[in-house]
């Protein structure tokens, strides 16, 4: 049975995410579990990247079907069905990758290839359980995907990321393939509705940066709210930001987003800015950013002439979910 097949027939009834946790964990051998498994305060659950690169873990190659089922359902459960169908299509792009670069020498030190649909990792973190706090997370190329739970549910999904090569695909049997097609045609949209005295204000540099700024830290320095505020848009252009920022939203659980947008709005879209670099045309390097006191969300797409996007959303507030976790520590250990 292929990943591909599973990915589109695992079981997603309703369930505390921690049954699913606790069924992945426990359909794992001894070792593979130990190599999952992982204190909720161990360092590792902070180590994130979206390269093709080593990491801890064990990954789709070393289970058998039943486990990735187990690891799929948990997965699912933590996304919406649009977040799972992007995840799930990102890991595709893996065989387009292979096939495109005709590269069958470039191994990972397991000696299975670089691009690879399977060569996804799943950890948990904590023990899994309605009571108490735990995380877990789900990576790979083009996906980091953080999740915390406390008191039987997500108080956390961020620092989350997408990322897609190619963009746009242009040749194999996913010809016309954009995973990521929202979020570049929104923010094209806002930019170019923008008259001529806003552009001054939204565009800050006229060259994009070669990916997000924020990169992979833990933690996100301040950074300067540029471009132009939600005030300063008129009344279709807010409408517009305010779509480009649900896309995002979306990608989330149900009760997560919902919880997350609450958020949004109390904090104000009023505060939002969106920053616009590069060039306003497609094929061209171009980045933007959507800032407010508790959000930032990156789109860059600038490799690979311009065909390579990556995507960010940072809570500012409770990335890895710490701020809920201290208050939990501080409603249940007083």
């Amino acid at each position: 049975m292929s990943l591909l097949f599973i990915l589109t027939t695992v079981n997603a009834e309703a369930q505390d995410i921690s049954d699913k946790a606790n069924a992945f964990l426990n359909s794992l051998s001894n070792d593979l579990r130990e190599q999952a498994h992982f204190k909720l305060d161990d360092a590792e659950r902070f180590n994130m990247n979206y390269v093709p690169m080593p990491r801890k873990g064990p990954t789709f190659y070393q289970f058998n079907e039943a486990q990735k089922t187990a690891a799929l359902n948990l997965l699912k459960a933590s996304l919406s069905e649009e977040g799972f169908e992007k995840s799930s299509e990102i890991m595709a792009l893996e065989k387009v990758l292979r096939i495109i670069e005709n590269n069958d020498d470039d191994k990972m030190p397991s000696g299975r290839p670089r691009r690879d649909p399977l060569n996804y990792h799943l950890t948990i973190f904590g023990d899994p359980a309605p009571d108490q706090p735990w995380g877990w997370r789900f990576e790979g190329h083009h996906l980091s995907l953080n999740f915390t739970s406390a008191d039987s549910r997500i108080v956390s999904s961020t620092p989350t990321f997408f990322g897609t090569n190619p963009g746009i695909v242009r040749s194999t049997e996913f010809k016309g393939k954009e995973v990521l097609k929202e979020e570049s045609y929104l923010g094209f949209a806002l930019i170019n509705s923008m008259d001529d005295e806003q552009l001054k204000i939204a565009q800050i540099a006229d060259q994009a940066p070669r990916d997000v700024i924020t990169l992979t830290k833990r933690k996100v320095s301040h950074i300067e709210p540029y471009g132009i505020s939600y005030k300063e848009m008129n009344e279709d252009q807010q409408e517009l930001l305010t779509q480009l920022v649900q896309v995002y939203i979306d990608n989330y659980q149900k009760d997560f987003a919902a919880d997350f947008a609450d958020r949004i709005v109390k904090a104000g879209y009023e505060n939002l800015h969106f920053a616009w670099a590069g060039s306003l045309s497609y094929g061209f390097g171009h980045y933007y950013r959507i800032q407010g006191p508790m959000l930032l969300i990156e789109f860059d797409n600038t490799q690979n002439d311009a065909n390579h996007v990556h995507t960010v959303v940072r809570d500012l507030e409770n990335d890895y979910g710490e701020d809920m976790l201290k208050a939990h520590y501080e409603e249940h250990h007083k």
